[in-house]
């Protein structure tokens, strides 16, 4: 008997010793409120989790493309240097033939002045011999003045002779050499231009290749590291979640707590929508219906009822004071009573401006239980009066 008491003040009683653990500036909850935000914060920590993993698998793609980028990079780095070094060989190889073969142009030029020299001496001895009628063997004999003056003559003009054919042939060899070594050398300047040419172009492609993947990985690496600030924003916000759902669960826990030291006996019996079993507990209009959205809450959870301050409040039904605060303990709801009449239906009044009974009381219908006031969260004279069935607020109009 004694737990079902105390699970009936639990229920109906929740709503308002939410005021005295929450700061007077918060807003009107009940259990149901607290689950809801509970239920809708662990809803968006659910969603939290479920982005959390989707940014997780793309962070983790985009670092293994990175990787593979970079391995893709480093090699083509080495493939590079590769190239650039041959390119460096065969540059250097390339200027030592231009060098030769610049050397050998111009020794073929100087030959080919040499040459013409030559020639041209070769042409004057001729045109002079012709001119002069070269001697005969006879014109030698006789104008000779002895056998041996012929000797020397006839191996004077042979040697002459042996030397500009000597002269003549040597210029003429070292030309075709000269022209030779030349042409080889030409056609190695183009081989190895060619080389060079091609080689180059292989490092600019490769270059081009390793820049195109080296903006690739730059472009995945920014992407990857948003998504890591939408993870880590995702993460701030889950945990603060988190942290507002654990405190709300505390707040859950302290008003079950405080709860659970009230106890009494009830009647039982289930309430009866629309019986007329309740009474008005004051005369007056009403300036604010039931689950009216208010700035500081989605739905109020009674209706107020305007009177005078002092106007006496009276019990709607027969039953038991099961819960009592005053301002300074309750916060919003101000001085506020509560009656158990059955075992589902119960009535509160909030506001008041004294009590007029105590904890405990078994009370009559009509019976005065307390005056009406403006305290706790409050701007103007009023009853804030609420009817519960399993804890649950309905509406008061169809219980009077």
């Amino acid at each position: 008997m004694r737990l079902r008491l105390t699970l009936l003040v639990l229920v109906t009683s929740l709503p308002f010793v939410l005021w005295s653990v929450l700061p007077v500036g918060s807003s009107a909850q009940n259990p149901g409120t607290i689950q809801k935000k509970i239920d809708r914060s662990q809803s968006l920590i659910g969603g939290h989790k479920a982005k959390e993993r989707v940014l997780t698998t793309d962070i983790s793609s985009q670092t293994k493309r990175i990787n593979d980028l970079q391995s893709d990079i480093t090699r083509l780095s080495t493939r590079q240097q590769t190239l650039q070094t041959s390119l460096d060989q065969k540059r250097a190889q390339l200027a030592v033939v231009q060098r030769k073969l610049r050397e050998e142009r111009a020794r073929l030029t100087r030959l080919r002045a040499r040459l013409l020299v030559v020639r041209r001496a070769l042409a004057d001895r001729l045109v002079q011999l012709y001119k002069a009628d070269a001697p005969d063997a006879i014109t030698v004999v006789l104008e000779s003045d002895g056998f041996a003056d012929l000797l020397n003559r006839a191996d004077f003009m042979e040697r002459v002779s042996r030397q500009d054919s000597k002269i003549m042939g040597v210029v003429a060899s070292a030309k075709t050499d000269a022209t030779t070594t030349a042409k080889k050398l030409d056609g190695l300047e183009k081989q190895q231009a060619k080389v060079t040419k091609d080689i180059q172009n292989q490092r600019d492609e490769v270059s081009t290749v390793r820049v195109g993947l080296v903006d690739r990985r730059d472009r995945i690496q920014t992407a990857r590291s948003q998504k890591n600030q939408l993870l880590a924003s995702s993460r701030d916000r889950r945990h603060k979640l988190e942290d507002d759902v654990e405190v709300l669960q505390k707040q859950q826990a302290k008003i079950q707590a405080k709860l659970a030291g009230y106890s009494g006996p009830m009647t039982s019996g289930p309430a009866k929508p629309g019986s007329g079993g309740l009474i008005w507990p004051v005369n007056g209009p009403i300036t604010s219906p039931f689950c009216e959205s208010r700035a500081w809450e989605s739905c109020h959870p009674g209706i107020d009822i305007g009177v005078p301050s002092g106007t006496p409040i009276h019990a709607a039904a027969a039953g038991k004071v099961v819960l009592m605060q005053s301002e300074a303990a309750s916060g919003g709801y101000g001085n506020f009573t509560c009656i158990q009449h059955t075992g589902s239906l119960s009535t509160c009044y909030a506001h008041q401006s004294r009590f007029a009974t105590s904890l405990g009381a078994q009370v009559s219908q009509g019976q005065v239980i307390g005056f009406s006031g403006c305290t706790g969260r409050c701007y103007g004279d009023h009853l804030h009066f609420e009817t519960r069935v399993n804890g649950s607020v309905v509406n008061p109009l169809n219980y009077l």
